[in-house]
């Protein structure tokens, strides 16, 4: 569906959608407020003492948790954490590696190092999966289909800290084809290995998904009405299986990078990479509620965006989206 095609009333429908997902997700966002809150400080632990160790004398300690508001009343310190998010700082950092710095800027100074790396990697895994699907599934039970779902089995078995480290001592430590990454290098190289392992792991869900989807399209008459009239294998593939049967991997992509956005937390650790991963462990080692608090914060906000995002993809790809929209509105 072209912008042309799309009528003022469709648009009031599709603008009203949005408005009632904007009111689920700021409720849902104020749901991940308040847990966060109260489970960074049910775990056990003095964020004091592991900032400043534990032979640090009780005055600095009790110092240190006044600086950091711990002697509040919990209320008082919610009160606080709220203002930090609607200020967009979202907080300041209470370990003293990082000086004070609001959170908010911790997190734009290490998201880049994150999109780049999901970004990639979903075209990595979007690269092998979506011909390799729409093969396995013309061709089904042929031995490209068998092979295919072969790979998939192996790719889902393969954890990524199991998959990282064996690159990493091939390309790296025998090899020397790549840079390690205790190096620090940064560059084009260093995104190699931790694409390939986010990638692979990916496209095998992705390619069975594909498969599956296309597999259920070929089964429906309007495909068969396609043949039946002569079209082309190729324009029927491209104009009515693909379209029809792109709803479910959108879904299943638009998931995958709000995961790989939020944080490969195991692959970034693996190859040493900054992102949100990477500083969300950090605030967790530090006990840094800030840190914590603000990172899980941006990790929900980017869940919520993106799963809107993905519903009205929706829209463009199947139109009859569209129309239920309009049906569901007239019979109300």
């Amino acid at each position: 569906m072209s912008i042309r095609t799309v009528s003022i009333p469709a648009l009031v429908i599709v603008g009203r959608v949005v408005a009632r997902k904007l009111l689920r997700t700021a409720l849902v966002l104020l749901g991940v407020l308040v847990l966060v809150f109260l489970v960074v400080r049910l775990v056990p632990g003095d964020p004091a003492v592991s900032i400043l160790g534990e032979q640090a004398p009780e005055e600095e300690l009790a110092r240190l948790r006044v600086e950091m508001g711990l002697d509040l009343p919990l209320a008082t310190q919610f009160g606080r954490y709220l203002s930090s998010v609607l200020d967009g700082s979202l907080g300041h950092a209470m370990s003293r590696a990082y000086q004070g710095a609001t959170v908010s800027n911790l997190i734009a100074d290490v998201f880049p190092f994150t999109m780049e790396l999901a970004l990639i990697a979903i075209l990595v895994a979007a690269f092998i999966a979506l011909p390799l699907g729409v093969w396995s599934a013309l061709r089904r039970n042929g031995v490209v289909d068998r092979l295919a779902l072969a790979g998939t089995l192996l790719g889902v078995a393969m954890p990524g800290f199991w998959l990282g480290p064996l690159l990493i001592y091939l390309f790296c430590v025998y090899l020397r084809v790549l840079p390690d990454p205790a190096s620090g290098v940064l560059g084009a190289a260093s995104l190699v290995l931790p694409c390939t392992v986010l990638g692979l792991a990916l496209s095998a869900k992705l390619t069975r998904m594909v498969r599956s989807s296309v597999l259920d399209t070929l089964q429906r008459p309007f495909v068969r009405a396609a043949w039946a009239r002569g079209i082309p294998n190729g324009r029927v593939v491209v104009r009515h299986v693909l379209r029809n049967a792109l709803i479910p991997v959108v879904t299943v992509l638009g998931l995958q990078l709000a995961a790989l956005l939020s944080g490969a937390i195991i692959t970034e650790k693996v190859f040493a990479r900054p992102g949100i991963g990477t500083l969300l462990l950090e605030g967790i080692a530090l006990r840094d509620y800030a840190i914590v608090q603000g990172t899980a914060i941006f990790i929900g906000l980017l869940y919520v965006l993106i799963n809107l995002a993905v519903d009205l993809l929706y829209v463009l790809v199947d139109p009859q989206i569209l129309r239920t929209f309009r049906t569901a509105r007239e019979g109300q």
